[in-house]
């Protein structure tokens, strides 16, 4: 591709990316966990943020490490006291605000939710995780039920959001529904570490996979992608950090090291959307009349 200049009326957006650990101390308090979130929220509106992620789960140890009924209590409804306390930091410091929540939708019916408050402090959407998965010491499936919201983009002040939550990232289904939704910059709020006893052997290739599928999904689709990861050890699960933002073209604008908070703050230029998809028009390429088989569960054998 032929490296134009961004056009002469690009909009830039300042994108914060808030890595947490979760101390030991405050694995199961969340108003504490939300307190410091709220913290990092006004440290970067102060340097200049103007959509601010937070990871997955943020206002809790990361749940799913085994399968024990007494977590469901700590869920809350949606709208709830930390959409609340979220909405008024986004309001106060005029700033969107994105995070994932524990939602209790009704009475044994659960879900990973991530919300959207706009820079006026409102509820501007929601997402409910679509891709629930169940591995070792990812019992999610215990927890949450599927999504039903779909693929959609979230209108801000500050550009059109979408939204999946950590296991959506390996579905590239999911992030074209996205972006065909008109999503601008597409989040991932995220909980993923390694078992301690594959990270020597296996560590550096789940790690470059994770972001490898996302900068495709960039790539694919004409895009920014945003993955805000948690880090630090909690339980058997070492979380490995490395937020990143990729740009249309799948470059890496900033990445956050593994071991340690940190807000990464970078600037997207959202000219350069339509820039890359005029030279890698793949959108426009589609052959949309060939591909209901995506419908289906396999073809081989049919």
């Amino acid at each position: 591709m032929a490296e134009d200049s961004p056009s002469p009326n690009s909009e830039t957006v300042t994108v914060a990316l808030v890595q947490t650990a979760i101390a030991a101390d405050a694995a199961h308090n969340p108003d504490a966990n939300l307190a410091r979130a709220i913290d990092r929220v006004a440290e970067a509106a102060a340097a200049g943020a103007q959509i601010v992620c937070l990871p997955e789960l943020f206002t809790m140890a990361y749940p799913c490490q085994s399968e024990d009924h007494r977590r469901f209590a700590l869920a809350e409804s949606i709208p709830g006291p930390t959409t609340e306390q979220l909405g008024a930091a986004a309001a106060e410091h005029g700033v969107v605000v994105v995070g994932s929540l524990f939602e209790q939708r009704a009475a044994g019916l659960y879900h990973n939710t991530a919300v959207v408050l706009d820079a006026d402090g409102t509820l501007a959407g929601r997402y409910r995780k679509m891709h629930i998965p169940d591995d070792p010491l990812y019992y999610e499936k215990f927890y949450f039920t599927p999504g039903d919201t779909g693929f959609a983009a979230v209108a801000t002040r500050f550009g059109r959001l979408g939204i999946c939550v950590c296991w959506d990232q390996w579905f590239p289904e999911a992030a074209r529904l996205t972006a065909l939704a008109g999503a601008e910059i597409l989040i991932y709020p995220t909980a993923i570490g390694w078992h301690p006893a594959e990270k020597a052997e296996f560590g550096s290739q789940q790690h470059d996979a994770w972001q490898t599928m996302m900068r495709s999904h960039a790539i694919a689709n004409g895009l920014f992608v945003a993955a805000v990861n948690r880090t630090g050890a909690e339980g058997e699960l070492e979380f490995w950090g490395g937020s990143f933002l990729a740009d249309p073209t799948g470059s890496v604008l900033a990445a956050a090291s593994h071991d340690r908070e940190e807000t990464l703050l970078v600037e997207c230029n959202l000219a350069q959307i339509d820039v890359v998809r005029t030279h890698w028009p793949f959108l426009r390429d589609r052959r949309v009349d060939a591909y209901g088989g995506l419908t289906r569960r396999w073809l081989a054998d049919e």
